[in-house]
């Protein structure tokens, strides 16, 4: 590929042959040495501890009087890292002797987490790195409180990319993930009265063990520039040429398997200028032109989706987007390089290489492949396309219209000038197909075309998506369901239902109960024998026989309070608020959107408290006291989104401090919420709540955490709601409101009639307008929502069945023994929901690939 520089000396560039060629330079007694120096350090508590001090003294240059508990942090994960690298290594290398297909998976998020604990207990190693650095002088529980979460993502997609590298390590399939290294994250949230304010989150500032500088590998990304249409004889190519250059430099993070040796990768990209410094400006004197080209190239990666609300941020966000797929697919050109030596026919590429679209973010690696084939491979343009489309598949997470990512025309032509001239020749293509199909039918062109036709002119991300890859799928029955009915429903049509399938989300249950709840972990594996649960989740279903039993069912309880005591702990510490652990944990934490529906729910908060407020002291006596914790973070741009999390916190200012309602209820929002809020979290929770208006949330996988932990769920018929209601059973889960194929008639008559709202709901809506949580005219955008807005996510319709349902969340709290009942047989039957499960599925009808284990 021309104009790029990429150093590889990674086994992952080189194929069988190439490794027996560079093994045969070396003579007998080097490799032989090699061999003996490489031998893996041993997992025991003493190494550990000479690991751990070797650091101190060389990694860290410190001394044993001068290690807190931080530098101690630092040098028990190099001391894990060192361990991790072994099994990279060994890894790849078996990877690249089998040459096996492998999986590419493209993601713009990977919500990481804290790396040491689940490091620790992957590989196997925590009672006996717990015991050595007990040993040493430190607790083990202080030292993993050190480390920062990885600000690589912010919701439930990158949290899902997470979950499935962890199962692709555990499954041993040969694969990697791709994704951007964010200086910033998506921001640091902070409540300043009341408001959202969003930081730069320094996640970096400090040293970074669980990741691997590769200075060696650095690629040359470009943007605008011109392309040059030359004709050779009859053949006519393009080259695109001049335009500006940003230079990908790689890091990699290992992701262990759980209880097996295979170690897989996660490459992210981080953008540095090619010239980071023009000291003949600085000589003139001209100081900030001396270090504007190294600020205008570092931008691109300082922060996960800069706010696209202005032109200048839609154009930074399509530039890094196509600055990591353009990176990733040169970097994984080693696959191509490797293919081309063995000779053998283009068309078996898609044999080789496996490349999965998390989300329409990547599109452009489809446009980038089909580039690189044509332009510099000189393949025929038909002959690149069964290439490229073979190679793609596809993951959709949205059915909301507005959530299809669309780049102007204009921005993409003056950014991306040879990508675009390829999109509206694949529109072209596609289009005369589409016309053969549907002769005459210029509305059914118009719906299927990559381009939008309007003024300016818009490329449909989705769209190309489909068109380029051999699968679509989606991530619940219900969004499956629902995409090839409404928004995919005309490529349907045209390609057929086979294209399209089902994949249902899935967590690791490694992370999120082993690592998140370790006491009902113990018990759990106590009460079944094994621990092979945390490999194959449907042995949970054997705990069923146990649900009857008094004693397992009291340790659950116990388990559960201990979890709950823990929460309190946090929110006490950190907000500085006491609240009951007795008191019914009702919780809402997920990324604030209007189609989650917290508006709703903090509604149904004031009208609880209005009722509380309204009893007698002997009628309170009967209330169960409820806490509910809110969490999550609002896009900057988000407006409305911004105002619930001020309504949140304005009511919980009123209601906290009421002493007249005996702390029957109190609500928190708790801020910055991350991977390492939820561990908490999660396995506290009595009830959770995914409310979402029904066919808007595609799955979710935030309700599959809470029920494993044994959490019931208040829901709507809505995402992974429906089967994990399928799953545990109707006495274990408190759905209300309407069905999805009840919502367009119903946001028909809020358009074209006069709905009357909800009562309880006027109530609690001029509660507001009478200035009771703080000024009135603050909330009056939110409240117009409901009015002006035509209520689109119906809140008023379903409002009236979410207090029903609550009130029977109440009820069942009661009865002590039937709800541990219903929070064991929860978890019992979870199974399902296992990300191991979903990679299986992705891996046998999607990617056609199968395991290569160490």
């Amino acid at each position: 590929m021309e104009n790029r520089r990429h150093h590889k000396r990674t086994f992952t560039g080189y194929g069988p042959n190439d490794m027996k060629k560079e093994l045969s330079k070396w003579r007998p007694e080097v490799v032989e040495l090699w061999e003996k120096c490489s031998v893996p350090e041993a997992i025991d508590k003493e190494t550990f501890q000479k690991s751990f001090i070797r650091h101190v003294n060389t990694t860290l240059a410190r001394s044993i009087y001068n290690v807190d508990n931080f530098s101690a942090y630092q040098a028990t994960a190099h001391a894990v890292r060192d361990r991790l690298i072994q099994r990279w290594n060994e890894t790849q290398q078996i990877h690249t002797e089998r040459d096996q297909k492998r999986v590419y998976y493209l993601s713009l998020e990977f919500l990481l987490g804290r790396s040491l604990d689940n490091a620790l207990l992957n590989l196997g190693l925590k009672d006996a790195f717990g015991e050595g650095v007990k040993e040493l002088g430190f607790k083990m529980e202080d030292i993993l409180g050190q480390e920062v979460d990885a600000a690589l993502g912010n919701g439930g997609l990158g949290r899902l990319a997470a979950c499935y590298m962890d199962s692709l390590a555990t499954l041993c399939y040969p694969a990697w993930g791709y994704g951007v290294r964010y200086t910033y994250g998506i921001f640091q949230q902070k409540i300043v009265d009341g408001y959202q304010d969003e930081f730069p989150d320094y996640w970096l500032n400090f040293d970074n063990p669980w990741e691997l500088p590769r200075v060696d590998i650095v690629v040359d990304v470009k943007f605008g520039g011109h392309v040059n249409k030359i004709t050779e004889g009859d053949t006519v190519r393009h080259e695109w040429v001049g335009g500006e250059t940003v230079q990908a430099v790689a890091y990699d993070v290992p992701i262990p398997g759980y209880g097996v040796k295979n170690c897989i990768n996660i490459r992210l990209w981080s953008s540095k200028p090619r010239r980071k410094f023009d000291l003949g400006k600085f000589n003139a004197g001209e100081y900030d032109q001396a270090v504007q080209e190294q600020m205008k190239a570092e931008f691109l990666t300082a922060v996960l989706y800069p706010n696209d609300n202005h032109m200048v941020g839609k154009e930074l966000r399509l530039k890094q987007q196509y600055f990591w797929v353009a990176a990733s697919l040169y970097d994984m050109w080693v696959e191509v390089r490797r293919f081309k030596k063995s000779q053998r026919d283009w068309n078996e590429f898609p044999d080789q290489v496996a490349i999965q679209l998390n989300d329409t973010h990547p599109t452009l690696a489809i446009v980038e492949l089909q580039r690189i084939l044509v332009d510099e491979e000189r393949l025929g343009w038909d002959e690149a396309w069964e290439i490229v489309t073979n190679t793609f598949a596809f993951t959709n997470h949205t059915v909301l219209p507005e959530a299809m990512e669309k780049w102007p025309v204009p921005t993409m032509s003056q950014l991306l000038p040879r990508h675009i001239q390829i999109i509206f020749d694949l529109n072209l293509f596609f289009l005369q197909k589409v016309e053969k199909f549907a002769p005459g039918d210029r509305d059914f062109l118009a719906r299927l075309s990559i381009i939008e036709e309007s003024t300016p002119q818009y490329v449909r991300m989705a769209h190309l998506a489909i068109v380029g890859s051999h699968r679509v799928n989606g991530v619940a029955k219900l969004h499956s369901k629902l995409i090839k009915e409404t928004i995919f429903k005309d490529f349907v049509r045209f390609y057929g239902p086979d294209k399209f399938e089902n994949k249902t989300n899935g967590i690791t249950p490694r992370r999120w109960l082993h690592q998140a709840n370790p006491k009902l972990s113990e018990l759990i594996s106590e009460t079944l024998g094994h621990k092979d649960w945390l490999k194959d989740l449907s042995l949970l279903k054997k705990l069923e026989e146990s649900v009857n039993d008094k004693e397992f069912r009291r340790r659950w309880i116990a388990v559960k309070h201990s979890n709950k005591v823990r929460l309190a702990d946090y929110i006490r510490d950190v907000m500085d608020i006491d609240v009951n652990p007795n008191a019914l944990f009702d919780v809402q934490v997920k990324r604030i959107h209007e189609y989650k529906r917290q508006f709703m729910n903090i509604l149904g908060v004031i009208h609880h408290y209005n009722n509380i407020k309204s009893m007698s002291p002997e009628k309170m006596r009967n209330v169960v006291p409820r806490v509910v914790i809110f969490g999550g973070k609002a896009a900057p741009g988000y407006y409305i989104a911004k105002l619930v999390i001020k309504l949140i916190n304005s009511v919980a200012s009123v209601v906290n401090k009421d002493t007249n309602i005996q702390d029957l209820l109190k609500v928190i929002f708790i801020p910055d919420y991350n991977v390492s809020v939820a561990e908490i979290i999660v396995p506290a929770s009595d009830i959770s709540q995914h409310i979402s208006t029904a066919g808007t949330e595609a799955s979710g996988t935030s309700n599959m955490k809470f029920v494993l932990n044994g959490g019931l769920i208040l829901g709507t018929v809505d995402g992974a709601n429906i089967e994990i209601h399928e799953e545990i059973g109707d006495d274990n889960i408190f759905m209300f409101g309407h069905l999805a194929e009840q919502v367009e008639d119903l946001r028909y008559a809020h358009r074209y009639r006069d709905v009357t709202m909800d009562p309880h709901l006027n109530a609690v809506i001029k509660d507001i307008e009478s200035g009771s949580f703080g000024e009135a005219r603050i909330f009056a955008p939110l409240i117009n929502t409901l009015t002006f807005g035509k209520d689109y996510y119906l809140i008023s319709d379903d409002f009236g069945s979410y207090l029903d349902a609550q009130k029977l969340v109440e009820e069942a709290y009661k009865n002590e023994k039937d709800w541990a009942k219903k929070s064991i047989l929860c978890t019992a039957n979870m199974g399902k929901f296992s990300s191991d499960r979903a990679i299986k599925e992705y891996a046998e009808s999607i990617w056609g690939t199968v395991p290569v284990e160490v």
